[in-house]
């Protein structure tokens, strides 16, 4: 029988975590690449990363971003990165991770019930994930209320790339657009 968390704290990063916070998502989004290639992949944006830390920083540090870990029973078991627009009543997930060593016990699930309680002035989250992630589709459309509404890939990788990227982009790279609205 699986055991499921019902609570769990949205903390805010504090600097002197910020590295620390960079390498465990780093981590579990390494984790998730070799459930489903192996060891080791062509999809590694750095060296064996497969998000970079360029993108992380960037998420991080977010005109609009909120960035925080989340931590049960006084652990740290993953964080998760927002982009907030209260005026346009549109937020952004651009980042989420649970540590690998504590998958499936609701704690994603959990984080994602505490966002939407703590921005009840958001009614559109968007969020993506790559095609190849199946935990990911099913956590964003079976747990939460997401809906897919688009399909990146090399013909069409809508406006989230920044042009710099845009050279980049190859076969590998597909995405799902997710979309949720709260009435």
């Amino acid at each position: 029988m699986k055991e499921y968390v019902e609570t769990i704290s949205l903390v805010p990063l504090q600097g002197n975590d910020r590295e620390q916070f960079i390498l465990d998502n780093q981590r579990a989004f390494k984790y998730g690449a070799q459930e489903e290639f192996g060891m080791r992949d062509e999809r590694c944006e750095e060296g064996d990363e497969v998000i970079s830390r360029s993108t992380i920083e960037r998420s991080i540090d977010g005109e609009k971003a909120e960035t925080y870990r989340i931590v049960l029973d006084g652990e740290i078991v993953g964080g998760l990165v927002l982009n907030i627009d209260k005026e346009a009543g549109k937020g952004e997930l651009e980042l989420l991770f649970v540590n690998p060593d504590v998958h499936s016990k609701g704690i994603g699930q959990a984080a994602w019930k505490a966002v939407e309680q703590i921005h009840p002035e958001i009614h559109v989250w968007e969020t993506i994930t790559p095609y190849f992630e199946k935990r990911n589709i099913h956590f964003y459309v079976n747990r939460c209320g997401f809906h897919i509404v688009e399909f990146w890939n090399k013909h069409f990788h809508g406006p989230a790339i920044p042009e710099e990227e845009e050279g980049n982009w190859s076969e590998d790279d597909e995405m799902f657009l997710f979309r949720k609205i709260i009435d």
